[in-house]
Order: structure tokens, then sequence, then C-alpha cells
């Protein structure tokens, strides 16, 4: 009896001890006490520790079948975790939206709302963004490693607001292929569900570190070959900070599929963060002048070095070992041959060691530049502030039987061209602007107008083949033309027996009496003597005739070579490409700033021709203008009986109003193309 009754006090004794036992047990611990019978409503109010009374019970599970017996799914959530992590002070509810009363109701879609805190602020900037927030409803958007901040009505975007929307924006937020009700990857994959730490100090460090792992979880083939290349070895093996993980490529939020061009032209500029220098020299490439305009049909990074397998030049399993190199050439240039070998991806005009022709070349166009440029914009300076005194001092020296822009109809004029010459004149200045703008468009790829003038052009594929039409259309006037001198020079002589003089007055080929000219002509800047007259060609119209010659050899020749360089790289070294970009770009430069600058001051901007000369349109000018020009010319005419012979009538109101419209649109262009050409000069110069 006294057992019995020890026995049952024990029994109370123990029992009530096992209830203060579970009162003092943490929620880690404690079973859940909540009846499973009577609903509690949750509000925005409700108290995180209350959500971990049973969430916080280790084990803690529900099952994902109907019976019970089917395998569970875990909801334990580590409290002291979760309560250092940037969101403890972040109510459950204020994720968990769909929990409205506990216990929790059943067969509701489960749904976590980070909009609600890391928001875009209004619908220009979802509009801007190009989201599509029906997709984008309800979805994660916390950030690792910033305060989870409600962003301000001011209009002002925080950080976690941009990191939002470059997330919204990506492949991640995007329905996944296999399972349309799940996405490819939500916030919570990449930085966790609870223990969400602030990006400061070594949890900054472990987060750069793990990246790799974390991507690594859904892109497990990247990951493998990511882990044997020269960035992810240091990384994985030595736990290295410096080299470039998953997001230093890709970016952390604004991921696109890298199959596009945002995503490649993304991972091509993120390179240029690491390797400066060899980013900059590409970018003086072909190809990566294309790339900076926001193509991607020209080589990039990846496309040599592998996408995630990178390896060091002299690792044999490298794409750009000695080895394998041609092999990888050859993935888009098909037919490249071993010349492609000695060509320089990387070189630079600014290493003579290294790359000594390209340095020789550059330093060479750097003086012609400099000379050219210092003589004739002389030249010019000079003779405007001449002629220009001779106006302010009332002497006009030429007769212009012109008013209101219309001829007079008294006094004769002179043939200068004829039609064949007019329209050569016409075909070759369109197909130098045109030649002018596609390639300076490339060559400053880098200015802040280059992208947009490329867009208008139809993209760069198509502003290579009008390009390429103007290069062959220069080259068949030029050709042409000699076709046609020559072809007078034998007529004349065999039908005519005139014999051509080679220095003679109509030959455009520099004599002695040019230098003369010269000389006189400065004598008169400096006003040391009288202003000189020329005979049929002046010496700065000769210069403006031979200059096409030039250009045809230099710039002619150096895009034949990278028009065609897999049949050149067959007899001729790589390198010879590098100097050819050099050549092609300079003197293409050259050309067009002398054309804008010069010839338009020669023609049509000095205060005797100014606004425009039609002479080259109409084809003829006024007698007394020819005889003050031209007096040698014009004595050698009267003197010989043939004047009359050149002698026409003024060209009609109309012609002469087509010929200044036509003049002054072929100046507008001009000038146009000029002010971009030495906008993208001076940006290149200032980067």
């Amino acid at each position: 009896m006294i057992m019995r009754r020890l026995s049952l006090g024990g029994a109370v004794v123990l029992g009530l001890l096992l209830i203060l036992f579970s009162v003092a047990v943490p929620a880690e611990t404690a079973p859940p006490p909540h009846s499973l019978v009577e609903a509690i409503e949750v509000t925005a109010t409700t108290d995180t520790d209350t959500c971990l009374e049973c969430h916080g019970y280790k084990g803690f599970s529900v099952p994902t079948g109907k019976t019970g017996g089917s395998p569970k799914r875990a909801l334990h959530v580590q409290s002291k975790a979760f309560k250092k992590s940037v969101h403890a002070k972040v109510s459950c509810v204020s994720c968990h939206v769909d929990i409205k009363q506990m216990p929790h109701e059943q067969e509701v879609k489960r749904t976590v709302d980070c909009v609600g805190c890391h928001k875009i602020l209004n619908e220009k900037d979802r509009e801007a963004a190009k989201i599509d927030m029906h997709v984008a409803k309800n979805l994660t958007h916390s950030m690792v490693g910033l305060p989870a901040t409600v962003p301000t009505t001011t209009g002002q975007k925080s950080k976690l607001d941009t990191n939002a929307a470059h997330y919204l924006a990506s492949i991640h937020a995007q329905p996944n292929k296999d399972n349309p009700d799940k996405l490819n990857a939500t916030c919570w994959d990449c930085h966790g569900a609870h223990k969400i730490l602030e990006m400061t100090g070594s949890n900054k460090d472990s987060f750069r570190i793990n990246s790799p792992e974390t991507c690594g979880g859904c892109h497990d083939e990247q990951l493998k070959a990511y882990t044997q290349s020269v960035h992810g070895a240091p990384v994985k093996r030595y736990g290295k900070l410096e080299p470039a993980v998953c997001s230093d490529c890709h970016t952390a939020h604004k991921i696109s599929v890298v199959e596009e061009d945002p995503a490649k032209l993304t991972i091509t500029e993120n390179c240029g963060s690491c390797h400066e220098d060899y980013y900059k020299s590409y970018s003086e490439t072909y190809h990566g002048q294309i790339v900076n305009l926001g193509y991607t049909h020209t080589a990039k990074c990846h496309d040599c070095h592998a996408p995630h397998a990178t390896r060091k030049a002299d690792d044999p399993l490298s794409m750009i070992h000695e080895s394998k190199i041609l092999n990888t050439c050859q993935e888009c240039h098909k037919d490249a041959t071993e010349g492609y070998l000695t060509f320089y991806p990387h070189g630079t005009t600014h290493d003579y060691e290294r790359f000594p022709e390209m340095w020789i070349v550059s330093k060479f166009m750097i003086v012609l530049l400099f000379v050219v440029f210092l003589f004739f914009w002389g030249h010019s300076l000079l003779w405007y502030f001449r002629e220009k005194k001779e106006f302010d001092n009332g002497h006009q020296p030429t007769i212009r039987l012109e008013q209101n822009g219309e001829p007079m109809l008294q006094g004769q004029y002179v043939t200068r061209f004829t039609k064949g010459w007019m329209i050569a004149h016409l075909v070759l200045a369109i197909a130098v602007m045109t030649l002018v703008i596609t390639g300076t468009t490339v060559l400053f790829a880098n200015s802040f107008w280059a992208p947009l003038v490329m867009k208008l052009l139809g993209g760069a594929e198509v502003a290579a083949i009008i390009h390429r039409i103007a290069a062959v259309t220069f080259a068949s006037i030029f050709f042409g033309h000699l076709y046609v001198i020559f072809r007078k020079i034998y007529t004349d002589n065999r039908d005519y027996g005139i014999k051509f003089e080679w220095f003679g007055p109509n030959s455009l080929l520099p004599r002695f009496q040019d230098g003369r000219d010269m000389v006189a002509m400065f004598n008169w800047f400096f006003e040391k003597g009288p202003r000189p007259v020329f005979d049929r060609w002046t010496y700065w119209e000769k210069f403006d005739y031979w200059a096409p010659f030039w250009g045809m050899f230099i710039i002619g020749c150096s895009g034949l070579l990278l028009w065609f360089p897999s049949f050149f790289a067959g007899f001729m070294p790589g390198w010879v490409f590098n100097v050819a970009t050099i050549v092609h770009g300079e003197e293409a430069f050259l050309a067009a700033v002398f054309l804008f600058t010069v010839h338009f001051f020669n023609c049509h901007f000095r205060p005797e021709k100014f606004p425009v000369d039609v002479v080259m349109f109409t084809g003829s000018m006024p007698l007394d203008e020819f005889k003050h020009e031209r007096t040698v010319e014009y004595d050698r005419l009267v003197e010989t009986g043939e004047l009359d012979k050149y002698l026409v009538g003024a060209p009609s109101a109309r012609l002469n109003q087509y010929s200044r419209n036509l003049g002054f649109a072929l100046i507008a262009v001009g000038v146009i193309e000029l002010i971009l050409v030495l906008l993208g000069f001076i940006q290149d110069i200032l980067a």
C-alpha cells in the first residue's frame, strides 16, 4: 500500500517535473505546443518568435503525401542563424505573405514576397527594365549584404531597387522550360532562405569563394570546367579571392541567356575589368571595335580563351596554345592558314620590344599626320587672313558674275570640265563620304556617336557591305580615270599627231613651275610680293589630284589585305594585318580631315569663293574670273587663237540653282562627318 502511494506520488512529481522541463527547454528542442484544432489569426504584427515556436523545433517537418507515410518536407529554421542575419528584424509574414492563420491553410500556393521591400519604385522604371510584372509578381528580390530597407518615395532608386530590376529582367526570373510552375532560379537559391549575412569582412570573402559552388548547383558542367581553369583552380584549391568567379563575368543579377548578344557583350566587357591592357589592345582590333559597337559576330574573349575552361597560353590544353591556336582561328576563319599564327591579337603600338613593326608604322603615321596638317592648315590660315585683308580694304580681286545666287546673263563663260569629269567627281565624292562614315564609325567605335550611326547604317554587317561597295566604286572611278587619260593620249597621238607634254601646262604632273608658284604665293601671304597668276592647274589642285593616288595605294592595299585575310595570309606573315589595320585607319583619318578642311577651304571656304563654288557642278566659270585666276592659260589661249573653242553661254538659272543645292548638300555632309571624326579622335585621345 505504501509502495503504491509512493509510486503514485512519484508519478505525480515526475509529471510536474516534465511539465516544468518542457517550459524551460528552448524552442530548438521543444515540441510544437499549438493545438491543431483551433485556428489562430496571423497578422503583420505577429512576432517572429511565435513562428519559431514551431519552425524553430529541430526536425519539424510535414509529410508530402496525403496518408502521412510519405517522405517529409523539412520546415525547420535555425533560429540563432536567422537572428544574426540581415533580416532578423523582418517578420516572417512580411515575406511569407500567404500565411494568414495558424495552423496554416491547406491547398494554398505558397509564395514568398520580397517585392514588398525590394521593389521597383514606379512603372517607368519597370518599363525601362523591360520587366514582365505578370511573371514577376510575388517573386523574391532579396539582396545579400544590404540592409532590407523599403525604398523612399523621392524617386531616388536604391541599389536594392536596381538589383531587383536586373533580376526581374534576367533569365533566372523566367519560368523553367521543364517545369513552368518554377523559376529558373530564385533569390534564395543563390543567397539562402534565412541565413543571409551582411557582405562585409569574412562574410563577403566566404560568399565570394563559395559562389562557384552555389552556381554549380544548377550549372554542374560549367562548374567542372571552371574548377580546372586558371580562374577556378586558385579559388577552389587555395581559397584565393582575386581570380574571377561566376558573378565577375556574368554579373550578380543582370544575367541573360549566354547565347544571346547582351550576355556576350557583358561577359566580354567584364573581361576588361581584370585584364585592362589586353582588353584595350583587343578593342583596337576589328574584332573589338565591332563588339564595342554592340555586335557579336566577331571574335570575343571567350571565343578564343574558352568560356569556363580558360587556361594559360603555355598550357597544352589551352585554346591559344601554339599547337591549337590555328584550330581556334579556323572556328571563324574556315580557311585560315599558318600566317594567322604570327598575327598579334593583342598587339600594341606602345611596345617596341614585342611589336616593333606596329611601333615603327605607328610613329611614321603620326609624323605624317603632323607634317601634312601643319603645312596645309598653316597654308589655309595664311591664305584666309591675306585674302580677307584685301576684302576688308575694298579690293575684291575676282569679278563674280552672280546676283542672289543666280548667274547674270551678260558675259561669257569658259568650259573647265566636261560632263564626264563632273559625273566622275560627283560619284567619287559620294563614294569617299560613304567610306568615311562607314569606316570611321568602326575606327572610333568607343565614341558616343558611333553606336547610333552604326544602327542607322543598318548594323555592322550591313555597314561592312556598304563600305566595300563604296571602295569598289572608288577604285572603279580611279582606274577608269587612268584608262580615259591614257586612251586620250594614245588617240591624240595616233589620230591627230598631237604629242602629249608630260610636264606641259595641261599635265597634272608636278613641275618646277609649281614650286615657283608656291614661293610666290607665300610671298603674297606675307605681303612681300603681288598675288601670283596661274596656268591651267595650280600647285594645290595638283596636290588634291595626287592625294587619291597615295590614298588608293595605302588605303586600298591595306583594305584588300583586311578584306581577304586568308588569301594573303597564305604567303604573308600575320603581323602584316596588324600593320594594315593601323595604316588603313590612320590614313583614312588623314584623308577625311584633309578633304573636309583643306580641300573645302581651297574650293569653297576662302573669302573669294565662299560659300560655295559651283564650277565642278556646272562645268564652266565666268570669263573674267577665268582671266583673273588662270591668267597664264588665258594669255596662251588668246595667243594661239584657241580661246573661242572653250567659250560657252552662262549656265541656266535652274542648273545654277541645282548646282548650288548639290554643292551645299555635299559640303553639309562633309562638315557633319568632319565633326564626328574630330569628336571621335578627341574622345580616343582623352580615354
